[in-house]
């Protein structure tokens, strides 16, 4: 799904609809521009148990605007020629099941979306949407946290497609200042366990914090920050922030 070839990834988090839909194609285009290997578009809904007060306020935001998942993908349809990367959907799984698995999954693939992450998914039960996920060729990313016991993750590890969304903190998300001293060691675990990219995400919010994480594992997911700067009309720092996986390619190829 992600093209490394060899170099860090750095995939931005944004919720649809937040601004208004009209707003999702400029942020689209101009996160792919910044130089983003994907993009993780996140749909409101009104219990979201893995977000933390930013995105949480975003998502808030998006449904007073009348956001629903069908209108993110008939938008995103419309445009997705321009789209050069992967976007992937972020959804809980009321949402889906509303709109019908089979007619979800035939529509996100028509959409041109790569794959899905739906957090309140156990491993244990998402057999009933993942034939029709697998038939439309989506990915389902699976998540795996730091409090995640190891013959878990090499389950989780075993099914995993396109690649394992790795939570850095044992909470919601949103911007954090420092991380727990066992992060080193899970990330360098999953990765011995994944043979697809281990993406590392939840509180990740400035460049030092990229350049230190992608140390040990394909790349990092940045939510929380992103929301708050596209909200604050801060696209500078936005570009800033994404293009510090540059820097740590570089260093890379140095």
């Amino acid at each position: 799904m992600i093209d490394l070839k060899g170099n860090k990834a750095f995939v931005p988090y944004i919720m649809a609809g937040d601004g208004g839909m009209e707003t999702l194609k400029e942020k689209l285009l101009y996160l792919q521009e910044c130089g983003a290997a994907a993009i993780e578009i996140g749909i409101p809904f009104s219990d979201p148990v893995a977000d933390g007060p930013t995105i949480q306020k975003a998502g808030i935001r998006a449904l007073k605007e009348g956001t629903t998942l069908k209108m993110v993908l008939n938008d995103i349809r419309a445009y997705k020629e321009e789209i050069s990367i992967p976007l992937i959907l972020m959804t809980y799984l009321n949402p889906i099941v509303a709109y019908g698995l089979e007619k979800f999954a035939e529509d996100a693939s028509e959409a041109g979306i790569s794959g899905c992450i739906i957090p309140d998914l156990p491993l244990e039960e998402e057999d009933f949407i993942l034939p029709m996920l697998d038939r439309n060729e989506l990915s389902l990313i699976r998540l795996v946290t730091i409090t995640t016991p190891d013959q878990r993750i090499r389950e989780i590890a075993s099914r995993a497609t396109g690649f394992i969304y790795a939570v850095t903190v044992a909470g919601i998300t949103g911007a954090r200042n420092d991380f727990s001293e066992e992060l080193t060691d899970f990330l360098q675990n999953v990765k011995s366990l994944s043979t697809v990219p281990v993406m590392a995400g939840f509180g990740i919010s400035s460049a030092e914090q990229v350049v230190e994480i992608c140390k040990y594992c394909d790349g990092v997911i940045v939510g929380s920050k992103i929301v708050d700067l596209f909200h604050q009309g801060e696209k500078e720092e936005i570009k800033r922030l994404v293009g510090s996986i540059k820097g740590v390619n570089q260093n890379i190829l140095a």
